[in-house]
């Protein structure tokens, strides 16, 4: 089976070039100015833009264990919609993915019924329970491609250098939800001034900034690679860009919502602006924009954290913290920081391609002849509505319901086959 994608602007190896592009079967075999050979399905693409297909560190598929909240095909049904062929599952399923046995149940299931690949993140510390290291050596044999307790962080210090000291023995990447536990306490959201006005308990900053500056400290120490998950404090920022001018390797990720909403949106009590680590202040925000554009931080990620209405229908302080974002990422950004010349195009591209898949080690995330056929095509004039009638995640708990943004998904492409293609 042979596709051809005639005349997208194409992006490949950092710019943009108006090309065909032929795929077979499952591999890109020839990138020219013109192809005239013969192909099964043409795809008349003027006019419109061809990316590698966007890879996400940092995603809950709740499979297995909380099937109503997500699974893995109605997870990767939603990631395929929003351009995603490679995303990576944190371990926080029930039971907990902490032995071989849970990562190759994870991907069979994708591989025989997902619509994009999945890359499985095995636990730190058995259970997450942050008492004990994990069956890392063997979750290796499986495939793992980094180690996390996220969702939970690891309090003791002697234990997590330890785990590093393991970890690094098997060059698995450690990935941090960085949280004190006494500093947060039963905060809801970020400890500053809408949480005084609307009386609720948040969590300062400091709470996140104290377990990076602890886990660097440790990294320094034990040589292990680092990768901080859903930064939010300029902060934060300061203390990555700190080991990183030290040679560490440490590297840090943020996601859309960070990216674009401040601690004003909690105002109304809409839970939907319920996450960990908060929604912060401007300034915050304004310095993770400025961190991106200039490559501090590495990449974008969805932090993917779907939950049933029925969870999130509660007061604010009983309903759980996480918000979806496979099918608006995209979308989202290009709209707000791209359209707005805060970011470019090429920037966004490399943040959600090529920049992740280096970080772990994965073999995607750039165009090129030879290479998996994981692509997608989008028009970036046409208009997505987000309301819950139209998101293929089972849950709904999105920031952007009822909002329009630019940018829309018109095809992804998972080794050559159409994984998502809009009406």
């Amino acid at each position: 089976m042979k596709t051809l994608i005639k005349q997208a602007n194409t992006y490949i190896d950092g710019k943009f070039q108006i090309c065909d592009l032929m795929i077979e079967d499952d591999k890109i075999i020839k990138i020219a100015t013109h192809i005239a050979d013969i192909a099964d399905r043409v795809i008349e693409a003027a006019g419109m833009h061809l990316f590698p297909g966007f890879v996400d560190l940092h995603a809950h598929l709740r499979d297995p264990g909380q099937t109503y909240k997500e699974d893995i095909v109605s997870g990767t049904k939603a990631a395929a919609k929003g351009g995603f062929t490679t995303i990576c599952a944190m371990p926080n399923t029930d039971p907990v993915t902490d032995n071989i046995a849970a990562v190759e149940y994870i991907h069979r299931r994708a591989k025989d019924l997902g619509y994009c690949k999945v890359r499985v993140i095995g636990a730190l510390t058995k259970g997450s329970e942050g008492k004990e290291i994990s069956e890392m050596a063997t979750m290796q044999s499986g495939g793992i491609v980094a180690v996390s307790d996220d969702g939970k962080c690891v309090q003791n210090a002697r234990l997590m250098t330890n785990c590093m000291k393991y970890a690094a023995n098997f060059e698995l990447p450690i990935i941090i939800h960085a949280e004190d536990y006494n500093l947060a306490g039963k905060g809801q959201i970020h400890a500053g001034k809408v949480a005084s006005r609307l009386g609720l308990s948040g969590i300062p900053a400091l709470a996140e900034e104290v377990i990076i500056a602890r886990d660097t400290m440790l990294a320094a120490s034990t040589k292990v690679q680092l990768h901080i998950a859903h930064v939010s404090s300029a902060g934060a920022l300061e203390l990555i860009q700190n080991a990183i001018a030290k040679g560490l390797p440490i590297s840090c990720e943020v996601t859309p919502h960070h990216l674009l909403l401040t601690e004003e949106a909690t105002a109304t009590f809409d839970t939907n602006m319920k996450m960990k680590p908060p929604l912060r202040s401007e300034k915050d925000r304004a310095a993770l924009v400025k961190a991106l554009r200039e490559g501090l931080i590495a990449c974008i990620a969805t932090d993917h954290a779907p939950h049933a209405d029925y969870e999130k229908e509660r007061e604010f302080d009983h309903a759980p913290f996480g918000v979806i974002g496979f099918e608006t990422a995209f979308a989202v950004i290009y709209h707000h920081l791209v359209l707005s010349g805060e970011l470019s195009l090429e920037r966004l591209i490399e943040v959600l391609t090529e920049a992740p898949a280096k970080l772990f080690k994965l073999d995607c995330g750039r165009l090129a002849e030879g290479k998996a056929a994981d692509m997608v095509l989008a028009d970036l004039n046409q208009d997505i509505h987000i309301e819950a009638d139209n998101i293929l995640s089972k849950s709904k708990n999105s920031p952007w319901l009822n909002q329009r943004f630019k940018g829309k998904i018109l095809y992804t492409f998972c080794d050559g086959k159409i994984t998502w293609q809009a009406e």
